[in-house]
């Protein structure tokens, strides 16, 4: 095992403050093409496409733990279990269902940055006062998170983190066969995947053959069904690919489950950088009807946890690996 530094912000918040201000800014001057300049840059920030404003910010030291398993016998293949150990920050938005994901249907919730790509967008289209109080809203809103407290994270995400240490046991007992195990777990992952960014820039990350690795993560598993993301991130959806995620089919019907349900969320988890970096990747996460159990509030404590939900998205997560290895 070992702990590679990094460094990046303490909050996605602040990255959202030149955004706003921007967008402020262009309301005031009827400038269509600084909101659209400012609507590029802050969902191809909060999708982690480019984060380029973050090198003009202050930041703080980060942490990625890694650890690899060796195969048993000649390696043929990598799988690679992320979960990230960072915990989220909470803020008033986190209390607004619709601004932190109400289910628009069974299989989504809404977009978490709706509320600021709207209002650049209103202002692109002349709307500019409607669009510069969503925007100011969307300032106060990313001003309250970034000052606000961390919380427990107990779903989200020490069930992620707990899941690959207990895989990580299991397979230094009894290697899979052919198949090497990275264990990754990223910090940063709530302020805008940052160690998933900074893990995917190593030689180690550089070396994989997108033939033959998998990266698994696991994210949020104490809120009930088990579910794998179909796609991610608004207004550009990131879709994974259908071919990648039948292996999550696979692992159910290895481990003795139903199929996970396909799912899609208005936010981003780390996988989604591996899948734009051309590696196969499935993100595993769990739901309770169509959102999520005390999603970055103070309650997110181990008492709240869905252990039975814990359990299943363990063996979803074990069946899948053991069925990328068998092949």
């Amino acid at each position: 095992m070992r702990i590679e530094p990094f460094r990046y912000q303490s909050s996605w918040g602040w990255r959202t403050v030149p955004h706003a201000l921007a967008g402020l800014l262009a309301a005031a001057a009827g400038s269509r093409v600084l909101a659209l300049a400012a609507l590029a840059s802050f969902d191809a920030d909060q999708a982690g496409r480019s984060q380029w404003i973050g090198r003009l910010m202050p930041a703080g030291d980060g942490a990625n733990v890694v650890a690899r398993v060796p195969a048993a016998g000649r390696r043929q293949r990598t799988v690679v279990l992320v979960a990230h150990h960072d915990a989220a920050q909470t803020g008033l938005m986190w209390r607004h269902p619709w601004l932190a994901g109400m289910p628009r249907s069974k299989d989504e919730v809404s977009p978490f940055a709706a509320g600021p790509e709207l209002g650049f967008a209103l202002v692109a289209l002349g709307l500019r006062r409607a669009g510069a109080a969503l925007l100011a809203l969307s300032l106060y809103g990313a001003i309250d998170v970034a000052r606000s407290p961390t919380v427990p994270g107990a779903s989200d995400n020490a069930t992620g983190v707990a899941a690959v240490l207990a895989l990580v046991e299991r397979y230094a007992k009894e290697p899979l066969d052919g198949t090497e195990v990275i264990a990754l777990m990223p910090g940063c992952e709530e302020t805008g995947m940052g160690g998933m960014a900074a893990w995917l820039r190593s030689p180690e990350a550089r070396a994989l053959d997108p033939r033959t690795t998998l990266v698994l993560g696991l994210d949020t598993l104490g809120a009930g069904e088990p579910v794998v993301l179909a796609a991610e991130g608004p207004p550009r959806r990131q879709r994974y690919r259908a071919a990648d995620l039948a292996w999550a089919d696979r692992g159910a019907a290895h481990a003795g489950l139903p199929g996970p349900r396909r799912f899609t969320i208005g936010g981003w988890t780390d996988p989604v950088l591996a899948l734009e970096a051309g590696l196969p990747a499935i993100s595993l996460l769990s739901v309770r009807g169509s959102g999520f159990t005390n999603y970055h509030l103070p309650t997110d404590t181990p008492d709240r946890v869905d252990w039975d939900s814990v359990e299943r998205c363990l063996r979803l997560a074990a069946g899948t690996a053991e069925a990328w290895s068998a092949g």
